[in-house]
């Protein structure tokens, strides 16, 4: 059985997180121990049971700039630490999902230099993947470019994690997909594939490409535009849609990620609340990203270093955050807490009940329950009416 239904993730890039130097030292310098590890406590308290990792593998800067797909980047530990790592998951019940970069890798990667066929070229130089020559774009067609990714997967499944975050997964073939994930379930059936994928048919991708999951990007943008703009309507219809793909497949919903701006810098804090209700409320996989539980801001540029405010370090413990977030964080607490009780709500049907000027009603129905939730817009409020128990915000 799959475990998506049950999983509720925090997401974390941990080059950021652990505050790593911005490019790797020549000589590497192993830092003491998977640093990570003091927060796994904390991650578990929050009600999450998942770990979504991004890249830990060695790289030239930011990780999506990959050196060596078996290497732990030693700007985060060394190989042993990882393994303590995981174990003292296993010891909390939390599963692992590694961020796999398998549609580029760095410019000075060893296989463009001496496996030139495995990457590909134009006009006899490398391609840059979107135009950065610094990653170059793998050949996909290539069988090799299709044994690399299946050891890489099946190296770190045997270590123990529990699946795959595949970095770019719209700019691959759903053929390379579907047969890489294939080879890999056939020793790891339950293993669990998430594709990043920002738009197109969704329905499509999942069943060609085998995925388990992929990003619901359409969600996501609605969910922090509503609230910008009071439109009720636009998360109306993203709703409607989503209740379409949750007839075929788990969504893996968030409303911050890596690679966006902190939804408490979009929306405010209070709208932050109201968009961390209808992530945890809605069927899907959703996942947390580290600090937007305790109202982290930071806004995506699109300049040289333009992602450094949405990946900021966390402090040395859980101990030192400050306590301005406490309230955020504990409506996250019960939000968990209300699922967790409801677990139904993870496959339920989703269905838009009334819409109108600054506010929206969506009911997530079981054969035998219902969840009811109310926003309204315009004052951040948010009514949720469950079997035997009622939440709001603000409360």
């Amino acid at each position: 059985m799959s475990v998506l239904p049950h999983a509720i993730w925090w997401h974390v890039y941990p080059l950021g997180a652990l505050g790593a130097p911005r490019f790797a030292d020549a000589e590497g310098r192993p830092v003491d121990g998977f640093a990570l590890e003091s927060w796994l406590d904390y991650a578990v308290e929050l009600g999450c049971n998942g770990l979504l990792l991004g890249p830990i593998f060695q790289s030239v800067s930011h990780g999506y700039d990959t050196l060596d797909h078996f290497a732990i980047d030693p700007r985060l530990g060394d190989d042993a630490a990882f393994d303590r790592f995981v174990a003292a998951c296993r010891e909390r019940g939390v599963l692992l999902l590694l961020d796999g970069v398998f549609n580029h890798v760095a410019r000075t990667h060893p296989l463009v230099a001496e496996h030139p066929e495995m990457v590909r070229w134009v006009d006899g130089y490398p391609r840059g993947w979107e135009g950065n020559e610094d990653l170059v774009e793998l050949d996909h067609s290539h069988h090799e470019v299709r044994r690399l990714v299946v050891d890489v997967m099946r190296h770190w499944l045997r270590r123990g994690i529990a699946g795959w975050r595949l970095d770019v997964a719209y700019a691959v073939p759903t053929s390379f997909w579907a047969e890489v994930i294939d080879e890999v379930r056939a020793e790891f059936p339950d293993a669990v594939f998430s594709g990043e994928v920002i738009h197109g048919d969704y329905v499509r991708l999942v069943e060609e490409a085998h995925f388990d999951t992929l990003t619901q990007y359409e969600l996501w943008k609605a969910v922090w535009s509503s609230l910008v703009d009071t439109n009720p309507w636009e998360l109306a219809h993203a709703l409607e849609r989503h209740a379409g793909f949750c007839e075929r497949f788990v969504p893996q919903t968030f409303v911050g990620n890596h690679d966006v701006t902190r939804i408490a810098s979009q929306v405010g804090a209070d709208g932050a609340a109201v968009a961390a209700a209808v992530l945890l409320t809605v069927p899907g996989s959703p996942s947390i990203y580290y600090g937007d539980e305790q109202g982290f801001t930071g806004i995506k540029r699109e300049q040289a270093g333009g992602d450094d405010e949405v990946r900021p370090a966390l402090p040395a413990s859980p101990a030192e955050l400050s306590t301005l977030g406490a309230g955020l964080y504990r409506w996250h607490q019960r939000l968990i807490g209300l699922r967790r009780r409801h677990p139904w709500t993870a496959t339920g049907r989703l269905e838009v009940t009334h819409k109108a000027d600054g506010v929206l009603d969506y009911a997530v129905v079981s054969d035998e329950a219902r969840l009811d939730v109310h926003l309204s817009f315009a004052d951040r409020r948010v009514d949720i009416v469950a079997p035997g128990e009622e939440l709001h915000y603000p409360g």
